[in-house]
């Protein structure tokens, strides 16, 4: 069984950390990801940074340019974590862009993340029809979990297709805009993550977007699986560096 199966069957709230590969300093990404398992993170998912992040916020798209800056590539993001999995159990998710993944090969990039221990991909640009049709026997293949996003605007009838064909949770946006632009979730948020609830999916979801400390964890999975932290653990990592990521998580997990 993959990975985020396996934790998905934990009888608890969980917390997934983005950040992304190459930010603050090229040769971070290992560190981070060892540091927040032994914070007690459940997921992670390593931002691929790509040269146009549309679904990305102005923190996390900074943070990817400075990491293109810094050196990361493709290659080297694989570099990096081909010794990662005895350090760590956690499951890892990889989130990018279709594009990068195109140009290296989308059998070869499937086959490098199987031999690197990586459990999932969210991939915001690959529509789910294209992924169902073209790819997702092939993500099969190397065992790796594809993990697509819903919005309060997705239609019922989108929703359940998208649950038909996964088999991990359900990235449960909690707004139609982009990633790090709220300050906390309204009624109509919060009838919309209770709504999806109440549409008894087979995949649990896990909420994205505007989530930064314990309160808006806490409010994001009062009808969710888990939650996941990215702009507020980006401004952290840049303003306190890498040394202090318990601080950021703890509190959070309390």
């Amino acid at each position: 069984m993959n990975r985020i199966q396996e934790k998905l069957k934990e009888d608890r709230k969980l917390l997934s950390i983005y950040f992304s590969a190459g930010f603050p300093n090229l040769d971070d990404t290992e560190q981070i990801i060892v540091d927040l398992e032994k914070s007690g993170v459940d997921f992670i998912e390593i931002g691929l940074p790509f040269s146009d992040p549309l679904a990305d916020g102005p923190t996390i798209q900074e943070s990817s340019t400075k990491a293109l800056r810094n050196g990361m590539t493709t290659q080297k993001l694989f570099d990096q974590l081909k010794d990662i999995r005895p350090k760590v159990e956690i499951p890892l998710i990889i989130m990018g862009y279709f594009n990068p993944m195109l140009q290296y090969g989308v059998e070869d990039f499937c086959k490098k993340c199987a031999e690197t221990g990586i459990d999932g991909l969210i991939i915001p640009d690959l529509p789910v029809d294209v992924y169902h049709k073209e790819y997702q026997e092939l993500f099969e293949k190397y065992g790796l979990i594809n993990i697509f996003l819903i919005t309060p605007q997705t239609s019922e009838e989108r929703i359940r297709f998208i649950d038909s064909i996964s088999n991990g949770f359900i990235y449960m946006v909690s707004s139609a805009s982009v990633t790090g632009s709220t300050s906390g979730f309204g009624s109509e948020t919060t009838d919309y993550f209770r709504r999806i609830h109440e549409m008894d999916l087979k995949n649990p979801q896990i909420v994205g977007f505007g989530i930064k400390d314990q309160e808006t964890f806490k409010a994001a999975t009062q009808f969710a699986k888990g939650a996941i932290i990215g702009s507020a653990f980006i401004k952290h990592l840049d303003s306190e560096g890498t040394s202090t990521i318990s601080n950021f998580i703890e509190p959070i997990k309390l």
